[in-house]
């Protein structure tokens, strides 16, 4: 018997018959059933599954939303005093910074630049204020690394990792009150710059597997003998360690001779240590995809530290894992986002101006149908990104650790930002790959699959963390059904288990209830929060919501733990839910900035595609489940009027093309983050090109009514053009030598960097 007929009988008997006895055979059955199917369960799975909390992923996932808690969630806001900083101190930053100079010529940030960062406390974002930080907040933080990113991803990488997942951050949450003065104040003011060593040549995505070994010991230092570790360790692919003066180390403690009184294997721990204490190696720089920002290695041998550089002291010895943890689902849901989004703001902003700017075959790029979906998948992409890291951040300043969310984040943002950048490349074109002062892109674009690799490869996120995660997180019975299934005393496992199964078997009848309905009406009758053009799509997302949970307990209770190997299969399931997250993340921004009726195009289209993605992942999902009968039969009575959603249409890339061409408030308002500059900035360049081309629309306009009347030659250069409409009347002398200086900088804006040979 399939386990879904053991489910229905569980089912019956708990609705018909409430016979406790007969329903303790049922399920003493699925109980055994439950124990045979799970795979042991690690320490270091555990503590990632119980670090950390959810927040409205958790909603999502148990298949009922409420919209109006989504809605209720704070608009995000600066403070005052980080909108200065960002008026002020990140702006004069950004004037310092030449990144082709950075990447091509010094391969470092300037000498200036590092003192400013240090002097103005670039380091110290997220420190408490009480040891000399700044401590702004997650959205501060983010808007931060974004705006610098959009003018150089090196200066942004090298701002971001000490905010991110390193000592600062671990010494803030876990240090103690000695290790806190000690440190906290000079990493804030510059005096010692940070790395943080996790990933070595045999530990990448499986971080849990490092070889690097401390052991318990006495040892001297300082004259003294004293309790610590003995430690080796060999670490690659470490930001900042080449100009790192202290470094974090991650490493397995084992204590042999029972020193600290517990356990021989403590586990994953960290300590923190002075780069020039005897033994530490900082070595090789790595130079990763030829950015500026400083990437090598760290190593040391039977190195010797005192116990109480364990970050948190001695009783924080093997908890380490969980501190990683917990710390990186917040730093994932700021660092990288922010490299994403801002990547595709510059890529929105620039290709909207070029598209107009560059003309072939006498029209803008932009008014051709093959150029406008790219652009239109660009557009949308910018404004859903900036919608997922606002409402990401939101949640961190909340004082929520989702992990399941800032993997959403991570993963998506970043992947949505390499096909955004690829798609400005194709527009660009030549413009695009060629290196030199005047390409905006480029830098950009080789980094991209930077941001692609660490914090946890994007396959591994994707295929293993999503939805594993996020199945056992969000679900409010699978977790704690896992550990009275794990229990030691089976009569205590199987009676806690017996209570928690007739929960969930109401629950997942509940969602199936819902699918069911909301499938056969197609959401139409669904009762939105709002309404307008908008209404119609929580229907479709709250249909989604319930198939996610419903198809969820089946595939789970179908495949048991071999679902943790079906990694295509997790992932199809984790893409419903991520799409879900960025679905809602578009509703509630353009809720939160007024319903802007000029953001409806890229709001259609982000949703539309949403949708289309999320039937695609339930596709392929019941196309490789089994039994086959039983993928059929979900298919079926879920989706009885069929499984297929449009992708956005040709019409709406039109239109989200021509708004991306319009300047104005709405784009403004698309690219908040986006360094524009000025004079001979290459986005200022572009900038500048585009608004004077826009001003002289009408004069263009009326060149082409001429041309149509046969007044004016078709074929003929724009400069002799000019000449002979202001000969003729077409142009007012100062209409022409406004479009002669329109089309000097479209000249300029349009050309590319040579060199001379040597």
């Amino acid at each position: 018997m399939t386990i879904l007929l053991l489910i229905l009988v569980v089912a019956l008997a708990v609705v018909l018959f409430h016979a406790d006895t007969r329903r303790l055979l049922l399920s003493r059955a699925v109980y055994r059933y439950f124990q045979r199917s799970l795979p042991p369960m690690s320490a270091t799975e555990r503590e990632a599954m119980e670090a950390g909390d959810t927040w409205w992923e958790g909603e999502l996932f148990r298949g009922k939303p409420d919209w109006n808690t989504l809605h209720a969630y704070p608009q995000p806001q600066l403070s005052a005093e980080e909108q200065v900083f960002l008026d002020n101190q990140v702006e004069t930053l950004l004037a310092m910074i030449d990144d082709y100079k950075i990447v091509s010529e010094l391969q470092d940030l300037p000498p200036e630049v590092w003192d400013y960062l240090k002097r103005e406390k670039f380091f110290a974002l997220n420190i408490a204020r009480e040891y000399g930080g700044l401590k702004f907040s997650a959205l501060a933080n983010s808007t931060i690394v974004a705006r610098i990113a959009s003018k150089s991803l090196s200066a942004a990488v090298t701002v971001m990792v000490p905010n991110s997942l390193g000592p600062g951050e671990l010494l803030s949450h876990y240090g103690t009150e000695e290790q806190k003065q000690r440190w906290l104040p000079a990493l804030a003011d510059g005096r010692e710059i940070p790395c943080f060593a996790l990933t070595g040549p045999e530990a990448g995505s499986d971080a849990g597997a490092i070889p690097d070994e401390g052991v318990i010991c006495r040892g001297d230092y300082n004259g003294e003998t004293v309790l610590g570790i003995r430690l080796s360790w060999s670490k690659r692919y470490i930001t900042l360690a080449p100009v790192a003066t202290v470094v974090g180390l991650a490493f397995k403690l084992r204590d042999p001779d029972g020193l600290l009184g517990g356990k021989e294997e403590l586990g994953i721990t960290c300590a923190l240590v002075p780069a020039s204490h005897p033994g530490v190696q900082i070595g090789d720089r790595h130079k990763p995809m030829n950015q500026a920002f400083m990437n090598g290695t760290t190593e040391g041998k039977d190195v010797f530290i005192p116990i109480d550089w364990v970050i948190g002291g001695p009783d924080y010895a093997g908890k380490g894992w969980r501190m990683l943890v917990e710390c990186l689902s917040a730093g994932r849901g700021i660092s990288l986002p922010a490299l994403g989004t801002a990547a595709t703001q510059l890529a929105a902003r620039t290709t909207g101006a070029y598209a107009f700017v560059r003309r072939q075959f006498g029209l803008p790029l932009g008014k051709f149908e093959g150029v406008q979906l790219p652009m239109a998948e660009i557009g949308a992409n910018a404004y859903r990104l900036e919608a997922m890291r606002t409402l990401t951040t939101t949640a961190l300043d909340l004082n929520h650790s989702p992990g399941v969310l800032t993997a959403i984040a991570k993963y998506h943002m970043t992947e949505l930002a390499r096909k955004a950048m690829t798609h400005a490349m194709d527009i660009h074109a030549g413009r695009g790959i060629q290196c030199g002062p005047l390409n905006y892109l480029a830098h950009q674009y080789m980094g991209m699959p930077i941001a692609i690799t660490v914090e946890g490869a994007n396959i591994l996120t994707r295929n293993l963390m999503i939805f594993g995660q996020g199945a056992t997180r969000c679900h409010p019975f699978i977790f704690a059904e896992m550990e009275a299934a794990a229990l030691a005393d089976g009569d205590e496992g199987l009676k806690r288990f017996d209570q928690l199964l007739v929960g969930h078997v109401r629950y997942a009848l509940a969602n199936l209830g819902r699918a069911l309905w909301l499938g056969l009406t197609a959401g139409r009758f669904y009762k939105a929060p709002v309404s307008g053009e908008t209404a119609p799509y929580y229907g479709q997302l709250a249909r989604f919501s319930a198939v996610l949970a419903f198809v969820a307990d089946i595939a789970m209770l179908v495949l048991g733990g071999s679902l943790k190997r079906r990694e295509a299969i997790s992932a199809r399931l984790g893409d419903l839910l991520s799409h879900l997250y960025m679905a809602s993340a578009t509703l509630k921004r353009y809720e939160g900035q007024g319903r802007q009726h000029a953001d409806l195009p890229y709001v259609h289209f982000a949703l539309r595609d949403n949708l289309q993605q999320m039937g695609e992942a339930l596709d392929g999902f019941f196309a490789n489940f089994g039994p086959r009968w039983l993928a059929l039969t979900l298919r079926a009575v879920l989706f009885p009027w069929g499984l297929r959603f449009a992708k956005p249409s040709d019409r709406l890339s039109a239109k989200v093309a021509e708004a991306m061409m319009q300047p104005g408030v709405a784009r403004d308002r698309l690219t908040p983050l986006c360094h524009v500059g000025s004079g001979d900035e290459p986005v200022a360049i572009m900038e500048q090109a585009f608004l004077a081309m826009n001003e002289g629309g009408a004069y263009q306009a009326a060149i082409s009514a001429a041309q149509k009347a046969g007044t004016l030659p078709r074929r003929l250069p724009l400069d002799q053009l000019i000449d002979l409409a202001a000969a003729q009347g077409v142009l007012t002398p100062e209409q022409a030598n406004r479009m002669r200086d329109s089309d000097q900088l479209r000249r300029r804006a349009i050309a590319v960097d040579s060199f001379k040979p040597a």
